[in-house]
């Protein structure tokens, strides 16, 4: 799959985010790599770069306090090869694409993995 269908896919998976969540997005950028570099795999604990699909690299808005200003934006990453390892056909590549982009939105808003699980998001 060339890199601009990949990237439309990522468009399209944030255009059809529910509104409420779509306008409430500040100062975050939504990025794709083909793979996710050592240092963001230690904080994600995992070994292999095809066991990440995705990454949220900031602060929950949940945590933000008010010293929280004048600062980078902070980044949804998503990996391109270990999502296109995973599927077979165009449709699938799509669906990941949104599921882990919205996973990743998720971790913006401050839920966590164990949260995610517990209300059926995995």
């Amino acid at each position: 799959m060339d890199e601009a269908l990949f990237d439309q896919f990522v468009a399209e998976a944030l255009e059809r985010l529910p509104e409420f969540f779509r306008s409430r997005l500040e100062n975050v950028e939504i990025v794709v790599e083909d793979w996710p570099d050592r240092r963001t795999m230690r904080q994600a604990g995992v070994r292999s770069p095809a066991d990440l699909l995705g990454f949220y690299h900031g602060v929950p808005l949940t945590r933000r306090t008010s010293n929280y200003m004048l600062v980078l934006p902070d980044r949804i990453t998503l990996y391109r090869k270990p999502i296109l390892m995973r599927c077979r056909t165009v449709e699938e590549v799509r669906a990941l694409v949104e599921r882990t982009l919205r996973h990743e939105i998720a971790h913006y808003f401050g839920i966590d993995d164990d949260r995610l699980e517990e209300i059926g998001a995995y």
